[in-house]
Order: structure tokens, then C-alpha cells, then sequence
């Protein structure tokens, strides 16, 4: 019988099983492994088209002077930082766009744009930061589009309360008008 179980093939039969849950084992880790990458990677897709939202939505709720809007786009904490001046949290934001612009809201927008481009936008877990080219655009004195401005915004976002808002926004002008 002893010698039996120390030949080389009843050996093996006996670790076999060991070997092949082993394995096994080891490729269930790894397809988990997989799994939770890829959740993740799908994660940060998500949380960049989510970005990408407020980016248009931002831009046009200010061409439609919708102030309201606008400013709940931003964090608790949020600042908003511009040539005008700056505003912190919704209401601090709100505040400023209404003294300087002035909040009225227009169905078919007010006749200018905020074109948004070349965004690169970096994930963080719940902090995200982007910089987005902008182009604003307003009527001509014949009511053609005009190139006004040109700049670019500086992002920092936070998730708050499951949704992205902005943390902190700058908009340097690269080119103002002539």
C-alpha cells in the first residue's frame, strides 16, 4: 500500500485537484480583477460625458441669461472667477451675474454664444479638472455673427451629492476684442 502512494503518478493524481482548484482560484482573482478595472474604466467615461454636461449646460444658461441656473451649476464652496469679478457659492455667484448681466431668463437665448471646445478634461475619484477653449460670439451692427472674444476656463469639480458642479472656474481672455 505505502509503496503504491509514493509512486510519481499517484503523487500527481493526489496534488491534481490542489493544482486545479489553484488555478482556478487564480483565474476567478483575475476575472475580478478585470471586472473591477473595467468598472472603473467605464467610471471615468461616465464621469467625463457628466462633466461635459455642465460644460454645455453652463454655457447655455448663460447665453440665455438664466442666472438662476447658471449659478446652481456651481459647488457649495464653488467660485466663479472672471474679468467681472467673482462670486462664491450659488447665491454669492447668482448675486454677481445678476449686478453685472442681469438675470432674464430668454426662451430663444439672447443672441450670443459661448462656443466650448478642445476640452481635456482629468479624473480624480470625486475632483476632476478640465481646460476648455471658448469663443463668445455676439451679433455684429448688421446682426452677422462676431468674433468677440477668445479665452479659456480653468476647472476644478467636485461630485456633490452625486453630481458634478463646479469647485472653481476662471476665464482668462487669451484674445479680446480689437
Amino acid at each position: 500500500g505505502l509503496k503504491m502512494l509514493n509512486s510519481p503518478k499517484t503523487r500527481l493524481l493526489l496534488i491534481l485537484p490542489f493544482l486545479i482548484a489553484a488555478t482556478l482560484f487564480q483565474s476567478a482573482m483575475a476575472a475580478e480583477d478585470s471586472v473591477t478595472a473595467l468598472a472603473a474604466r467605464i467610471q471615468v467615461l461616465e464621469d467625463r460625458e457628466e462633466i461635459r454636461s455642465l460644460l454645455l449646460a453652463y454655457g447655455t444658461a448663460h447665453d440665455h441669461r438664466d442666472y438662476r441656473t447658471f449659478a446652481n451649476l456651481f459647488a457649495r464652496e464653488g467660485e466663479w472667477v472672471s474679468g467681472m469679478g467673482s462670486g462664491k457659492g450659488p447665491d454669492g455667484v447668482f448675486k454677481l451675474m445678476d449686478e453685472m448681466i442681469g438675470h432674464n431668463p430668454l426662451a430663444e437665448g439672447s443672441g450670443t454664444f459661448h462656443i466650448l471646445t478642445n476640452d481635456k478634461i482629468d479624473i480624480e475619484g470625486d475632483r476632476a479638472s478640465a481646460l476648455t477653449k471658448w469663443i463668445y460670439i455676439t451679433p455684429d451692427e448688421n446682426g452677422n455673427p462676431g468674433l468677440t472674444i477668445l479665452g479659456h476656463y480653468n476647472d476644478q469639480f467636485i461630485r456633490e451629492d452625486g453630481v458634478w458642479k463646479f469647485l472653481r472656474r476662471e476665464a482668462p481672455m487669451d484674445l479680446p476684442a480689437q
